[in-house]
């Protein structure tokens, strides 16, 4: 099974036994690891008992975790993500609550998006936030707390359009028709 790597840590496949398998719906298995080797960005997994490509299909789309006894330890700053999701996110100084990690997301910049959900009364369901070192004020994962500056307009980035936009964006979409339908003729 070839896997992405999102782990500061690549070395230690040599010294795992073994991992856990987390599918969607929040099913964990354990796994025991065979053998490992590394592979065009990514590392290729062999377990105990996946020994066919169908049985390793069954396992795409699976998170595969460290188990918590054997995690590496990390510098005071750094955290890990499963650690992540479920913490509040407070902002202006921690006098306004956000909403709360839902997930993270890999491979859109450099760092790792939260996925904060939004209260129930926000215009929209959910903000991305960069999980940037240079917005994160405070990390308190025993408190379940992230505390962050972000820069002014963030937010309103995945805002959903105004009716007002929203007929601005409908106009031009006209008027590009109209101009396209004349330079045919």
């Amino acid at each position: 099974m070839l896997a992405e790597l999102h782990t500061d840590f690549p070395e230690l496949f040599a010294e795992r036994e073994k991992l856990w398998c987390v599918a969607a719906d929040d099913r964990r298995r354990e796994l025991r690891l065979e053998e490992h080797w590394f592979h065009k960005g990514g590392v290729v997994l062999k377990f105990v008992g996946v020994d066919s490509i169908s049985d390793a299909e069954r396992l795409a789309g699976c998170e595969l975790q460290v188990p918590r006894e054997e995690r590496a330890e990390l510098e005071a700053d750094a955290a890990y993500i499963n650690d992540i999701v479920g913490c509040d996110v407070w902002i202006n100084d921690g006098r306004r609550f956000l909403g709360r990690v839902r997930d993270v997301q890999f491979g859109a910049g450099e760092a790792p998006l939260l996925m904060v959900q939004l209260p129930v009364c926000a215009t929209q369901n959910e903000v991305l936030i960069p999980f940037a070192q240079e917005f994160v004020r405070k990390l308190d994962l025993a408190g379940r707390r992230i505390d962050m500056e972000l820069p002014e307009g963030m937010l309103e980035l995945d805002a959903p359009l105004s009716e007002e936009e929203k007929q601005r964006q409908r106009q031009e979409a006209g008027d590009v028709r109209a101009a396209e339908r004349r330079s045919r003729r």
